[in-house]
């Protein structure tokens, strides 16, 4: 006899009500938008904000960049950058290094050089294999597991030129340590403006694909994800109105940012940069205008409270991606490690460099291969199209499910409908993102959710036909449909999980929608609709059935 226990109904029931709460929210879209981001602005919260009742679930499904509207970029990382400033880092210590050994090597002169290698002509060549010796104590084993027992660094000779340089597993180490630090900063940067499920993924070994669903342009993204952000704090050597005046070894010119044709000329080894920083907040000077306020980790506020108190009197340079933003000249110690950039910044200026300071700087710069604007009238197009596209299915199969099994194909609707709004509720739950490609999946879903009641109801047919009662028939239908209906979703649901795995953006897109839509199809297929159908069956008690 058809019989489920009475935890077992409660359960199910219970599961149903629990998602379409989770998916009401996606009824009043808009609304409860407004409501969350409103919440947001209040830190979290949710007193005296109005619009949505805060006892009620306000999960939204995020809409994707085909449906929302927004920018998609695809940059490179230019990768070699990190060579040349890894080698001018290296330069202090191969100095001092030499300099000790001064009267076996003879005198030492740094090398301008554009090849990313570091390159010291030095006075005595009979010298070249000591300062070869001293430089090699330098060398690091390379941080990579397929690289082991390898050094980081190369040292030749070229006459009285020591040339030192990075070894190939060392730059391919780097190369991933780059493109990954980039990633996590471009992920930090666009979390810090608020915008809604973003797209943020390494594509091959040396590009990041970026889809930020509701930001304008793909201009404005590129202003905030787009500027390396590289600040240091360098001395400076001296000022001039020529700025193709070439510098000597260790040096750089730069231009002034809010000072044309003023041109500044540096040492190239910061005294500390923009890694130590640890906080910057937009704020305004003691004249009201626009700035940054900063502070550095113990280790910067060390170096920069060193250096304030042998320098005071000398002007030093702010330096925001090769452009001195001011040069003040220092008045007196600076201890505790906090200060303030002051320049010709607005108010949105001055807030944005605070976000991209806080955030990190880029690694090496970004080279924009591919980017594209979606406006939301052509997103609205889409769910317009999507919405359509569900509803067509939705009233086919309903018809067709109705026409066929009659009241059984009533009860096969009903956990249809319930279906679609589980599989809301579950996309909400764990804030997923849907898009085009996800509403196909939906469609799917719909076309394949009455697959289950078909089987069933099939093998229900072939049971009344040898004779059986309405009751033992349902019985051994549910019974014996079963492992084809669980075969048949286990390996759909296998499919989806590797689209999941191996795909990217819309593709996995697609194997979400399909992989959720797929559970709830099983469970409204075996649970809902058989306790439909039990229902039914105790209060009207039928002699015979109709399938």
């Amino acid at each position: 006899m058809l019989h489920i226990e009475t935890w077992k109904r409660v359960l199910i029931w219970g599961l149903v009500v629990l998602g379409l709460l989770l998916a009401l929210p996606n009824a009043f879209y808009s609304r409860v938008e407004t409501y969350n981001d409103a919440v947001a602005a209040n830190g979290g919260d949710d007193t005296g904000v109005s619009g949505w009742p805060s006892f009620l679930p306000s999960g939204l499904v995020n809409l994707g960049l085909d449906l929302r509207g927004g920018a998609h970029l695809l940059a490179e990382v230019r990768v070699t950058d990190v060579y040349e400033t890894r080698m001018q880092g290296l330069w202090p210590e191969i100095r001092n290094l030499l300099r000790n050994e001064r009267e076996k090597i003879g005198t030492i002169r740094l090398l301008t050089t554009t090849d990313g290698t570091l390159k010291v002509r030095i006075g005595n060549a009979d010298g070249m294999p000591e300062a070869m010796r001293l430089v090699r104590t330098l060398a690091q084993p390379v941080s990579s597991l397929t690289a082991a027992g390898t050094d980081d660094i190369v040292v030749t000779s070229a006459g009285d030129t020591l040339v030192v340089g990075l070894s190939d597993p060392e730059k391919e180490a780097m190369d991933d340590r780059t493109v990954r630090q980039s990633l996590e900063i471009i992920r930090r940067r666009i979390d810090e403006v608020g915008t809604r499920e973003p797209t943020i993924q390494r594509q091959g070994t040396d590009r990041i694909l970026i889809e930020v669903p509701g930001v304008g342009s793909a201009d404005e993204l590129k202003s905030i994800i787009g500027t390396t952000a590289q600040l240091t704090f360098q001395p400076v050597v001296s000022r001039t109105s020529d700025g193709s005046t070439p510098p000597g070894p260790g040096e750089e010119v730069l231009p002034a940012s809010d000072e044309p044709g003023t041109f500044y000329v540096l040492e190239t080894v910061p005294v500390v940069s923009g890694e130590q920083l640890t906080d910057a907040q937009p704020t305004f000077d003691q004249n009201g205008r626009p700035a940054v306020s900063f502070r550095f980790n113990p280790s910067g506020a060390r170096k920069f409270g060193d250096y304030t108190a042998q320098n005071i009197g000398n002007p030093f340079a702010i330096v925001l991606d090769n452009e001195v933003i001011s040069a003040p000249v220092i008045q007196s110690h600076i201890a505790g490690g906090s200060g303030i950039i002051t320049g010709s910044f607005s108010v949105e200026e001055s807030t944005n460099l605070a976000v991209l300071l806080r955030a990190g700087a880029l690694p090496a710069g970004l080279d924009f291969l591919e980017e594209r604007t979606i406006g939301p009238e052509l997103g609205a197009d889409s769910i317009h199209a999507g919405q359509i596209a569900c509803l067509i299915a939705g009233v086919a199969v309903l018809v067709f499910m109705f026409a066929s099994y009659g009241l059984f194909g009533f009860f096969a609707n009903v956990a249809l409908m319930i279906n679609v709004g589980l599989i809301f509720g579950l996309l909400s739950m764990i804030g997923a993102t849907l898009t085009l490609p996800g509403i196909a999946g939906i469609v799917l879903t719909i076309g394949m959710a009455v697959d289950a009641n078909v089987l069933v109801f099939e093998r229900i047919r072939e049971e009344l036909k040898s004779a059986k009662g309405p009751a033992r028939a349902m019985e051994l239908g549910y019974d014996r449909a079963l492992s084809a209906i669980v075969d048949a979703n286990i390996t759909t649901f296998i499919i989806a999980v590797i689209l999941f795995l191996l795909g990217s953006g819309p593709v996995k897109g697609f194997a979400v929608t399909l992989g959720i839509g797929i559970l709830t199809s099983v469970f409204t297929a075996i649970w809902v609709t058989r306790l439909l159908i039990v229902l039914w069956f105790e209060r009207a008690r039928p002699k015979t059935i109709e399938v």
